[in-house]
Parts: structure tokens; C-alpha cells; sequence
């Protein structure tokens, strides 16, 4: 398969109160055409960084990128043409209507007015599409600019939370569009913390924990490599939740307390569980295997899984053992490798 993204030793570094900051250290990330490629990380982990240097919105400090194989910032006016891309939260005239909004832009990038009504009808707003911006709803306008990174019908799409706002049914309806848009032989970078969506619409992954990329393959693959050996324990009263956990502790199990179970690993055979509460007289009512989800493994590798009795703040992030020993090397398949107003590229 053909690249049409490519990051290698991507550097940036900010200087701050604190001293020096840095946002990038030694990115890398490749994603192959055609693919919806999920792009994931905490707050504050250099995820939407990435994408404004990427676009040429910043400048780093060192490494290398390509889009549709030309090196870049140097080539982005020969490709800006073929990339539609949202970074961040987009803003609109709220005077003006969405046909309008569209129309300017078809104007301005040399793009033909039939198209302005084809993305409308794309992203289910040929309703509303006379109505001033100034009364659509946040998701609406998530619409909006969705549709305005789609109107030169890019080879390479770059979202940033496509689904901000959106509704239940909008969500799916953004996920139908984003499998149709890669079938038809775009490629969508999609960059979300809507874990359960990521694993549902994309092909592949790549994870950024602290400026780093902590895991990267097709979604399969990265959850293969993190399969889960822990338990999911219930008991006859939940009243008892907290004191099985003690004693599950105190057996030598890793312990996470959940709202009304438990999550035990470290335990050879499930049987000790059910022994060693059964010996204080905990009963249990469930006992499950958890399988590895992508959620679980993002909480992992970034080292972001709620700790009882703390306040993870901002930037708190703090690789986990795991986490850096992936930053290092750890891709699989073949991944492995040495504000826009509106949208950009439009």
C-alpha cells in the first residue's frame, strides 16, 4: 500500500514558565491510502500539535512529514488542493447561510457550485441549508465544516472530533460517511475521544502519549498485542464491593474498583478469586473475563485510567511502564518506522 502521510522524528518544543516544553518528541506516524486511520491520545498529548504543524500552521523543531509523498511544509501549495482538513473548532459568519457559507469558499478554491449542494446533501444538512449559521445547533456546524473539507473532494480528509455535538443518530450517520468517503478511495484521518467509534470505523491506529507514539497497527493488531487477563468480579451485594477488594489485595490480585464491581488480574486461575472471598463470605454472582477493548488499551499505554482517591489534572500524563516500552518500538503490520477557521486547504 501507498503512503500518503508520512511523520518521522517530528520535534516540537515550546518554551513556557516552566521552562522548556516538549509537545513533540520524536513523533512518528504513517498512515497508508485509502484507510480511515484513527489518530488518538489524552489532552494536552501533542495529537492536534501534529496536525498544525502537518498543515503547516506551526513550525517545528525538527523531523520530517510528507502528504501524498511530497515533503512538507515546502510542497503544501502544490498538495494544499488534495487535502481537506478541521483542526480544532471551526467558526462560521452567523449571518450567513450554509449555501452561502459553501459558496464562498467553492468561489475562492476554484471549485464548481454544484458541489456546494452535494456535500450539503452529504452531511444531511439540504434542509436547513438556507438557514443562517447563527441558529444551528454545535453539531450542525460540525456538519457545516465537515462539509467544507469535503467541497474539492479531497484525496486525504483530516477531522478533528468530527462528532462534537452530534446526536446519537448523527454519529452513526458521520461513521456511515467516513466508511462510504474511504470505500470510494479517500483517506480519512480521524483524530476523537469517542473510543467505542475509533474501533468501530477505523482500520488502523496510531496512539500519542506525551509527545511520543506509544502504539501503532491495524485496530486488531494493537489489540492483540494488549490482551486483557483481568476478571470481572460481582458479588451477591454490592455493599460488598470494597471489602472484596481488600481482601483480593491483600491476596497479592491487582485490584481496580469499579462503581459496583470489580476488575482482578494477576491471578493465575480464577478459581483463587472465588476461594479467597468465599473465605470471608463474599459471594460472587459474576466472574467474566474482560476482553480487551480500545478504550482499555488507550488507558493503559497513556497512562490515563482514574486512580480512587485521586484528581488527574491536565498534562498529567505519565507513560505507564507499557507506555514506554511502546514509545520505543512497539508497531505492528506495517507501520513501523525509524486554528483553522473552518478547515483548511478548502
Amino acid at each position: 500500500m501507498t503512503a500518503v502521510l508520512e511523520i518521522a522524528g517530528l520535534q516540537k518544543t515550546y518554551r513556557t514558565r516552566k521552562g522548556v516544553r516538549r509537545a513533540l518528541d520524536g513523533f512518528d506516524m504513517v498512515v497508508e491510502a485509502g484507510q480511515v486511520h484513527g489518530f488518538l491520545g489524552p489532552n494536552g498529548s501533542g495529537k492536534t500539535t501534529t496536525l498544525r504543524t502537518l498543515l503547516g500552521l506551526i513550525k517545528p523543531n525538527g523531523g520530517r512529514m510528507t502528504l501524498l509523498g511530497r515533503e512538507v511544509p515546502a510542497a503544501l501549495p502544490e498538495v494544499a488542493g488534495q487535502v481537506g482538513a478541521i483542526v480544532e473548532s471551526p467558526q462560521f459568519f452567523g449571518n450567513f447561510s450554509a449555501r452561502d457559507t459553501l459558496s464562498l469558499l467553492a468561489d475562492a478554491g476554484g471549485v464548481e457550485r454544484h458541489r456546494v449542494d452535494e456535500v450539503l446533501e452529504l452531511v444531511g444538512l439540504r434542509d436547513r441549508a438556507k438557514d443562517r449559521v447563527r441558529t444551528y445547533s454545535l453539531g450542525m456546524k460540525q456538519r457545516l465544516a465537515v462539509a467544507s473539507a469535503l467541497l474539492k473532494n479531497p484525496r486525504l480528509l483530516i477531522l478533528d472530533e468530527p462528532a462534537n455535538g452530534l446526536d446519537p443518530g448523527g454519529i452513526r450517520e458521520m461513521r456511515t460517511l467516513m466508511r462510504n468517503l474511504a470505500e470510494s478511495g479517500m483517506t480519512v484521518v480521524l483524530s476523537s475521544h469517542i473510543l467505542g467509534e475509533i474501533q468501530l470505523i477505523c482500520d488502523s491506529v496510531t496512539i500519542i502519549a506525551a509527545g511520543r507514539r506509544v502504539a501503532a497497527g491495524t485496530v486488531a493488531e494493537v489489540l492483540a498485542q494488549h490482551t486483557s487477563t483481568a476478571v470481572r468480579v460481582r458479588l451477591d451485594a454490592a455493599t460488598d464491593v470494597p471489602t472484596a477488594a481488600e481482601v483480593l489485595t491483600a491476596a497479592g490480585a491487582q485490584v481496580r474498583v469499579e462503581a459496583d464491581h470489580l476488575l482482578v488480574s494477576g491471578v493465575e486461575r480464577s478459581s483463587l478469586i472465588t476461594r479467597a472471598l468465599a473465605d470471608r463470605e463474599l459471594y460472587v454472582s459474576e466472574l467474566t473475563p474482560v476482553t480487551a477493548d480500545l478504550e482499555s488499551v488507550f488507558l493503559e499505554l497513556t497512562g490515563t485510567a482514574p486512580v480512587a482517591g485521586q484528581h488527574r489534572q491536565v498534562d498529567d500524563t505519565a507513560l505507564t511502564p507499557a507506555g514506554e516500552t511502546a514509545a520505543r518500538e512497539i508497531t505492528v503490520g506495517e507501520f513501523s518506522v525509524g486554528q483553522t477557521q473552518g478547515g483548511w486547504g478548502q
